[in-house]
């Protein structure tokens, strides 16, 4: 696989192969796969501090778990995310009330914090020429990377075209992979990369390095101020339920795309078999990385 598969296939924001049903993929996501990040996303909202004060910017939003906790904490909170499907679901869950078929969706805010924004790209409303809004305090990517070879450089990217939107001394919080040997997860991740890269060619899986999350800030020109470690365990009720959980993150696509869903089904249930307990459920522990970092 090139760093070019590697960004358009494995993420949960990329084109679903064909066959794939994107609407069943964001929903399996955003009922089974997306509350495992749960805990990372509250211990960051908790360190720091979000509330009333905070302009957040979530890129990579996904189906918008992490935004809804950050405007229950009174923040006003702004979402991205190029995938169509998540994002009918994060307005399903942050602006129900808003009228079908406008680019950006608003949900005013009763406190004042400025409200909930949704939209498809970086091109905000008001905020491409003219009337500037309020830079962001807050820029969060709780995507995690780190397990496979070139994952980073979407984020790089990303931040690039971000960076710009955020205040002097914003806070910007990536997320990653912890040490393999914590990520129970990781030995089913490379079921994905066996099946699609089965001579193990450069970018296939990797273990996730130390400081996989301080070379993308750096690159991005931030400074470094504080990180932290979470455990996100991956439980799920059962095998299929695990199955349809994980394959919404978009990680074994480019699997999918180089054998048959089929196959994929049947390798990953297989792959998950040592965590299956008595009762039926799926337990996986993780350790999941996060980093602060601060814009100049």
């Amino acid at each position: 696989m090139t760093p070019t598969l590697v960004r358009e296939h494995l993420s949960h924001a990329g084109p679903v192969p064909p066959g794939v049903n994107p609407c069943a993929r964001a929903r399996d996501w955003s009922e089974i796969q997306e509350r495992m990040l749960v805990p990372l996303y509250e211990a960051v909202h908790e360190r720091l501090d979000v509330g009333p004060a905070t302009r957040l910017l979530g890129l990579r939003c996904g189906s918008g778990l992490a935004l809804l906790m950050a405007s229950a904490r009174g923040a006003a909170v702004t979402g991205v995310d190029s995938c169509r499907e998540l994002l009918a679901l994060a307005r399903e869950r942050l602006a129900p009330d808003a009228a079908p078929g406008t680019r950006a969706r608003t949900r005013p805010d009763p406190g004042g914090g400025g409200g909930t924004r949704l939209v498809e790209d970086l091109d905000l409303p008001g905020e491409a020429a003219g009337a500037r809004a309020p830079a962001y305090t807050l820029m969060t990517v709780f995507e995690p990377i780190g397990c496979l070879a070139g994952d980073s450089e979407w984020l790089g990217g990303l931040l690039a075209d971000a960076l710009p939107l955020a205040a002097h001394g914003a806070a910007v919080v990536l997320a990653g992979w912890g040490p393999p040997e914590r990520c129970a997860t990781s030995s089913v991740l490379r079921v994905a990369t066996k099946l699609a890269d089965p001579l193990r060619s450069p970018g296939s899986w990797r273990p996730a390095r130390r400081d996989d999350l301080e070379e993308v800030a750096q690159r991005a020109g931030l400074r470094p101020d504080g990180s932290g470690r979470v455990a996100c365990p991956f439980g799920y009720a059962d095998v299929d339920s695990a199955v349809r959980g994980l394959l919404s993150t978009g990680l074994f696509d480019a699997a999918i795309a180089a054998t048959d869903g089929k196959q994929v089904d049947k390798e990953l249930a297989e792959a998950l078999h040592p965590y299956r307990r008595a009762d039926g459920t799926v337990w996986m522990p993780n350790v999941f990385r996060y980093l602060i970092a601060r814009v100049p």
